[in-house]
C-alpha cells in the first residue's frame, strides 16, 4: 500500500466462513518495542490466523521502525536522527485512512488492534485522526501496550505479581523512558498525545478492550490507560490474563495465547 513516506508491506488472511454474527475488518499491529519485529513474528501471523479462523478479514501491517536501542544507555541528547515518530503513526493513518472505505463498503466494522508497541500506535492513531475529524476504527483491540512517556507506577496487587524470580526481566521504568525517548525522537515528542496517548484528553474514543499479562510491568500503563478511558466516558472493558507474561500472543500453542484470543474473540461479536 502506498504512504507518505513511501510503500507500506501489509498481509492480508481472508476467514474461510463468516463469524456468527457480523464480522469486523481487523487491522492488526505487531510489537517490537518500536524498532523490531515484522509481519512473520507469531505476534502478527499467528494472531492474524486466528482471528481469521474466527470469520473476520485481517490485515497486519509492517509499519516503519525506529533504529535499535540500548536498554542500558540513554539516548544521546538532541534531535534523534533516522526513521522516528511521527513515521510510524503515520502509516498506520495511512492504511487505516485507506482501509476504512473498504471496510464499509464490505459491510464490515473496521477494528484497529496491537500488541505492546503496536498498541501504542493504535491508540495513537485513533486519537489523531478523531481529533482532525479524518477515517479512525469502530474499536480498539489492544494487547499489553505501553501508553505513557513514563510508566505509571505500579498497583500493589501487580508489584506483588512481579516480585522475586518474576521481576528479572520486567520493563523498568528508565528502560521504558529509553525506548520511547528512541521511539520520539525529541523531547517535546515526548508530551505529543499522538506519541503517548496515556495522560491526556481520550473523550471520543471508540469501544476498547484492553488485555494484559498478569506478570508485567508494563501492565500498570494498561491499567491506567483503561482507567483514564473510562474517566473520559470510553466504554473500556480490561482483562488481565492469569499466570502469563508480556508477550503472551507471540507464543502460540500456550495457554495464555489460547485465552487472549478467546476473549478477543468473544468481544469481537458482543456489538
Amino acid at each position: 500500500m502506498a504512504g507518505r513516506h513511501g510503500r507500506i508491506p501489509l498481509r492480508r488472511y481472508r476467514p474461510r466462513a463468516a463469524a456468527p454474527r457480523s464480522s469486523s475488518l481487523i487491522v492488526w499491529l505487531h510489537g517490537g518495542a518500536f524498532s523490531h519485529g515484522d509481519l512473520d513474528m507469531p505476534e502478527a501471523h499467528g494472531v492474524a490466523l486466528a482471528l481469521a479462523e474466527a470469520g473476520h478479514p485481517v490485515v497486519t501491517v509492517d509499519y516503519r521502525r525506529v533504529p535499535s536501542w540500548s536498554w542500558w544507555a540513554r539516548p544521546r541528547p538532541g534531535v534523534l536522527g533516522g526513521v522516528r515518530y511521527p513515521v510510524p503513526v503515520d502509516d498506520v493513518s495511512d492504511v487505516i485512512g485507506q482501509l476504512a472505505g473498504e471496510a464499509a463498503a464490505s459491510g464490515h466494522s473496521l477494528v484497529l488492534g496491537g500488541a505492546s508497541a503496536g498498541a501504542c500506535l493504535a491508540a495513537g492513531a485513533t486519537l489523531r485522526a478523531l481529533r482532525e475529524g479524518r477515517a479512525a476504527s469502530r474499536r480498539l483491540l489492544l494487547a499489553y501496550g505501553t501508553f505513557h512517556a513514563v510508566l505509571p507506577p505500579a498497583s500493589p496487587e501487580l508489584r506483588a505479581r512481579i516480585r522475586g524470580r518474576h521481576g528479572l526481566a520486567q520493563f523498568r521504568p528508565a528502560t521504558v523512558e529509553r525506548m520511547n525517548r528512541n521511539y520520539a525522537g525529541r523531547i517535546e515528542a515526548m508530551a505529543d498525545p499522538f506519541a503517548f496517548p496515556g495522560g491526556h484528553d481520550l473523550a471520543g474514543m471508540p469501544q476498547t478492550l484492553l488485555l494484559d499479562a498478569d506478570r508485567d510491568s508494563l501492565r500498570a500503563s494498561g491499567e491506567h490507560f483503561a482507567r483514564e478511558l473510562r474517566a473520559d466516558g470510553v466504554d473500556a472493558t480490561h482483562h488481565v490474563v492469569a499466570g502469563s507474561t508480556h508477550g503472551f500472543l507471540n507464543r502460540p500453542g500456550e495457554p495464555a495465547f489460547d485465552e487472549g484470543i478467546a476473549r478477543a474473540k468473544r468481544w469481537l461479536v458482543s456489538a
